[in-house]
Order: structure tokens, then C-alpha cells, then sequence
């Protein structure tokens, strides 16, 4: 009996790490979001929409390693847009609070970044032993997910600095710039499926635009 190929073995098994690591982080979106409502927090509402795009990235590569080019260039743009409805939902809630910041609940806010911490970290630890089967996209992942606990403990200084100051203003600002980073995470998966779009016409032989 002939051994199986450690080509597929590894893409067999990247395929349920990026599967298990898209569905957690989904599930944490909910609960953070949640929380964030409940808070009034921003940069905790702007935090949440970085499950979404750990989400896209995963299921990218997932659907990646099975689909065509075109199907995928789709799929990508889909999540692109995905990441930017609770953008703008945060968006709208730092507008909104500008002319009056309010500063959040801070218990609320460092529990849920705690838990955030947690659930990044275990997708950082699950990617860790496949981030070079998948090529850029699960170095990608990794990545994301090792830099989003950064993000994390940004939100937990930001509630120590809340508690101290009894101002909304460190919440605000930090949302914003979080809001930044979630709108060019965005775009970067547009442009990625664009140019999967592209080269999908190129391999049918069809006119580029």
C-alpha cells in the first residue's frame, strides 16, 4: 500500500484548521458586537468587525483550495463587502459621538477584549503549525491573527485610560483608527479578488478590462 501524498495531507489539513478558525472567530463577531451595543463602546464595535475579516480570510482560503478562480474572485468580493456593513455601523456610531463622547462601560469592554485576546490567540496557535501549506494566504491568516491580540490589548489600555480619565474621547479616537484598519482590510480583499477576477479571464482567453 502506497503512502498518502504529503501534498494533500497538508492541504486536507489546512482545510480544517482555516474551517475550525473561520467558525470560532464568526461566533466571537456576535458575542464582541454584542457587547459593544451593550457598552457603547466604539473602539470595542470597531474591534468586532476584525472577526469578520480573520473570517473572510479563512473561508477565502478554504474555498481557495477547491474552487475556480472566477468563483473565488466572487466569494472574495462578497466578504470584502461583508467586513464593511459593521464598519459602517461603527462608522456611524463615532460620527454620532463626536459631538458628545461618552465613555463606555469599561468592565463590559475589557472582559469581552480578554476573551477576544483568547479567541485570537487560539487561532494564532492553530495556524502557527500551517501557515506555510497554504502559501501567502495562511502566512496571511497567521499573521492576522498573531497582530489582532495587539489590537486587543490596544482596547484593554484604552479602558484603563477610560477608568482614569472618565473621558470618552480614548474610546472614540481608537475606534476610529481601528475603523481605518477595517476598511483597508476590506479593500485589500477586493483587490485581491479582483485580481483573481483577471487572471481568471486571462486562463479563458477572454478580453482583460
Amino acid at each position: 500500500m502506497t503512502d498518502a501524498n504529503p501534498a494533500r495531507l497538508d492541504a486536507d489539513r489546512l482545510r480544517r484548521v482555516v474551517l475550525v478558525v473561520a467558525l470560532i472567530n464568526f461566533a466571537y463577531f456576535f458575542v464582541e458586537f454584542t457587547v459593544a451595543l451593550y457598552a457603547g463602546s466604539v473602539s470595542l464595535l470597531a474591534d468586532s468587525v476584525d472577526f469578520l475579516e480573520d473570517t473572510s480570510i479563512n473561508l477565502l482560503i478554504f474555498i481557495a483550495l477547491g474552487w475556480p478562480l472566477a468563483r473565488r474572485a466572487l466569494m472574495g468580493k462578497a466578504m470584502a463587502l461583508v467586513i464593511l456593513v459593521p464598519a459602517t455601523v461603527a462608522g456611524v456610531e463615532a460620527v454620532r459621538r463626536f459631538a458628545d463622547p461618552t465613555a463606555p462601560e469599561v468592565l463590559p469592554v475589557v472582559l469581552a477584549s480578554l476573551g477576544a485576546v483568547v479567541v485570537n490567540g487560539t487561532s494564532g496557535w492553530l495556524l502557527a503549525g500551517v501557515r506555510h501549506a497554504g502559501g501567502s494566504l495562511s502566512r496571511a491568516a497567521f499573521l492576522s491573527a498573531r497582530n489582532d491580540v495587539l489590537v486587543n490589548l490596544a482596547v484593554i489600555a484604552m479602558a484603563v485610560v477610560t477608568l482614569w480619565t472618565d473621558s470618552g474621547w480614548p474610546d472614540l479616537v481608537l475606534g476610529c483608527l481601528i475603523i481605518l484598519i477595517a476598511v483597508h482590510a476590506a479593500w485589500e480583499v477586493w483587490e485581491v479578488s479582483e485580481e483573481e477576477r483577471l487572471a481568471a479571464k486571462a486562463l479563458a482567453g477572454e478580453e482583460i478590462d
